[in-house]
């Protein structure tokens, strides 16, 4: 996370409201080499403190689970580089702004049994955003389909233990300069620009 306090203002409920709506993520685990990475998509409990996922089976976090280890969850926002003749004051360095939520718990395997469960309420989550299209369920694979796509993944839950966020909007600057980059990012170099600049217009 950004070390300036300006970035890091917001409070936990909008973090856990970001990364629960994102609802996708970059999970790490710590091992002896480098760390392992998976992305994946999570579901985050309404108050922030289970976060559950599924792996493939061959996925080598699996493999690393023979215990319950400490991992996080680094989920990413909109995100946008910053020219410094968009602020139109001198002596400005380039910077990019983003939006990013680290979450930080114990990971562990579930048993097996939960599986089907989870891939119920991860899909229903996702696809009531969907209407007016009829959601996608489980219900519509046979069931020799779904039990073969089951037995390839591997439920995983996380006890969130801590939820920090930066929201890297430009604040640290007056407001009439942040207005003018704000203005500028839409046709700049980024993700999801034109949601990044309706932040930094309400930063």
């Amino acid at each position: 996370m950004h070390p300036n306090p300006a970035f890091c203002a917001e409070e936990r409920a909008r973090h856990i409201e970001f990364a629960r709506d994102r609802g996708f993520g970059v999970l790490v685990l710590s091992t002896d080499g480098a760390p392992l990475l998976s992305h994946v998509p999570i579901l985050l409990s309404d108050d922030g403190r289970v976060a559950e996922l599924h792996l493939v089976r061959s996925n080598p976090i699996v493999r690393a689970l023979e215990k319950p280890k400490a991992a996080k969850i680094a989920v990413q926002g909109p995100d946008g580089y910053i020219s410094p003749d968009w602020y139109e004051v001198e002596d400005q360095v380039p910077t990019w702004n983003y939006v990013a939520v680290h979450l930080t718990g114990e990971l562990e395997l579930r048993p097996q049994e939960e599986l089907l469960d989870l891939l119920n309420r991860q899909s229903a989550f996702y696809e009531e955003r969907l209407q007016p299209k009829p959601p996608w369920a489980t219900g519509k694979m046979s069931n020799e389909a779904l039990t073969k796509m089951m037995r390839m993944i591997v439920p995983c839950r996380m006890q969130v233990e801590d939820v920090q966020g930066t929201w890297k909007l430009s604040q640290n600057k007056p407001d009439d300069v942040r207005l003018r980059a704000s203005e500028q990012i839409a046709s700049g170099i980024g993700s999801e620009l034109n949601v990044l600049q309706e932040l930094m217009r309400n930063a």
